[in-house]
């Protein structure tokens, strides 16, 4: 092994990064021109070359969003930047790369955040890269609907984010020791929706070579005419008028779009997520994997044994009452809500809603894609229930995102046993150790362990992880079988745009 450089040739001019605990590390790597001015609401486009040597040595700023979530990061439009992960020490070999899609709903997140720092990982023997993409009214709300011939608006811009920072990832990881033919996409909640929507792109085919999907939450997608009815309040929001609604959104500034934003989620609206456009995005992502559209890559996916509880405590945008529940159950055709609430006794108890809701959301993706997928490539299936001493005194435990400290680490970080409480410490670092082997291990040859079968009828192995993993056949199949063929249709309640 020799020491990696900490300056770099990319296509776009030199980088210089730096060294801690033994990884190379570089942050705000520029993959696109600012998408400021007129390319505001447009596809993102390459970086433009740079003469001498870049200093990457600071995280790039954060996309625009509320504050309130992101009190301590700059925000900008100026966002569309990555960051890189590297052993210091590079082996004989190129290593397999890890690209992490960031969770948030698509109107909030940032590949700066903590947790997702990417050390950890990075030293159980790959490349770690994550990266920005446009979240909210600038890259996740579909405002195509308002062009005009003078304003050109673009759908999907944060999934062409995606697609240009894995394109940049295939043209230059090589120079960092990483392998551009063995990259895995992996990412939790809205960054599992974008990983799932990845494989089925078309403009990502060939980009990555397998995926791992955590609490991915399929009913994010939307036609485009759907999202249209959506597109028009929101310009009304602003202030547009039919006539000017395009140059409204192009020239509003940051601070109103994000006042119109909230508004529009108050009004019962919330069009963030893929646009089934007909064209960079064919179909609805689910359906691709169920005719064999998508791309026919090895798939870990999973969720949390009670994904909805964060949702009582936290952000509380998931339906979590009675009457919003019926309302969306009853929109899965004739007989659905009947035979799925009998599938949960107690309801409408509390604790029988919120198991309801964790399921509609997020665990039915889960038995859908994982039943879809298998019949094209080799398909894992996790649930994740481990929770130390802290989480289930903050009554989180099983929620949504519990497993993101396993995946990257942070309780064998410097923090670990705060964050994990002293007397469960040992056993999340215990938890860190079997994540992240059986992740990489998937990374590096597509098989994330021996023990771990792959999900195929008739007992449908599931792997569960908890202070000691084991393996369940048929986990959940009476629930599981009540929400087959339901599909989650999260249309907006807006009033009619005048």
């Amino acid at each position: 092994m020799a020491p990696a450089p900490l300056r770099v040739a990319t296509t776009s001019g030199e980088i210089e990064g730096f060294v801690r605990r033994g990884m190379r590390r570089f942050r705000g790597v520029p993959y696109a021109e600012p998408p400021v001015g007129p390319l505001r609401m447009r596809a993102p486009r390459p970086v433009q070359p740079w003469a001498g040597v870049r200093t990457c040595r600071r995280f790039g700023a954060a996309p625009i969003q509320p504050k309130v979530f992101t009190p301590q990061k700059r925000r900008s439009e100026d966002c569309l930047t990555l960051n890189v992960v590297a052993p210091e020490e590079l082996p004989d070999g190129p290593l397999p790369v890890m690209f992490y899609i960031y969770g948030g709903g698509y109107f909030l997140g940032s590949s700066s955040s903590p947790p997702y720092e990417g050390s950890i990982l990075a030293r159980r023997g790959c490349v770690y890269v994550s990266a920005n993409y446009r979240v909210g009214a600038l890259g996740a709300f579909d405002l195509s609907s308002l062009s005009d011939g003078e304003h050109v608006i673009e759908s999907n811009l944060y999934l062409r984010d995606l697609v240009l920072a894995l394109q940049w990832v295939r043209d230059n990881i090589g120079a960092f020791g990483g392998d551009p033919d063995n990259v895995t996409i992996f990412g939790e909640s809205a960054g599992g929706s974008g990983v799932e929507t990845l494989m089925a792109t078309p403009a990502a085919a060939g980009l990555f070579q397998r995926a791992i999907i955590q609490s991915t939450a399929s009913g994010l997608a939307a036609s485009a005419d759907a999202i249209a009815h959506d597109a028009r309040r929101f310009a009304e929001l602003l202030g547009a008028t039919a006539d000017d609604a395009a140059a409204t959104v192009m020239n509003a500034s940051p601070r109103q779009l994000l006042r119109a934003q909230r508004k529009l989620i108050a009004l019962g609206g919330f069009p963030f997520g893929p646009s089934v456009d007909g064209s960079y995005l064919p179909k609805p992502p689910v359906e691709a994997m169920e005719s064999g559209e998508a791309q026919r890559v090895p798939l870990i996916i999973g969720s949390n044994a009670d994904e909805a509880r964060l949702f009582t405590k936290a952000i509380k945008v998931m339906p979590l009452s009675e009457a919003e529940q019926q309302e969306i159950l009853g929109r899965g055709g004739p007989g659905y809500r009947e035979r799925i609430i009998a599938a949960y006794p107690g309801y409408p108890s509390r604790e029988a809603r919120l198991r309801l809701a964790g399921d509609m959301f997020f665990t039915s993706s889960v038995w859908r894609i994982a039943r879809a997928h298998q019949q094209f490539a080799p398909v894992y299936v996790y649930q994740f229930d481990y929770a130390p001493w802290t989480v289930r005194a903050a009554g989180l435990e099983g929620s949504h995102a519990t497993e993101l400290p396993a995946v990257f680490g942070n309780y064998r970080g410097p923090a670990g046993p705060v964050l994990a409480g002293s007397f469960t410490h040992r056993d999340a670092s215990r938890v860190v150790d079997d994540v992240q082997q059986r992740w990489v291990a998937f990374a590096r040859n597509g098989v994330p362990s021996q023990d771990w079968p792959q999900y195929r009828g008739p007992d449908w192995p599931v792997m569960v992880f908890d202070r000691e993993p084991r393996v369940e056949q048929n986990l959940g199949a009476d629930r599981r079988a009540v929400w087959a063929g339901f599909r989650l249709n999260i249309q907006s309640r807006l009033p009619k745009a005048s």
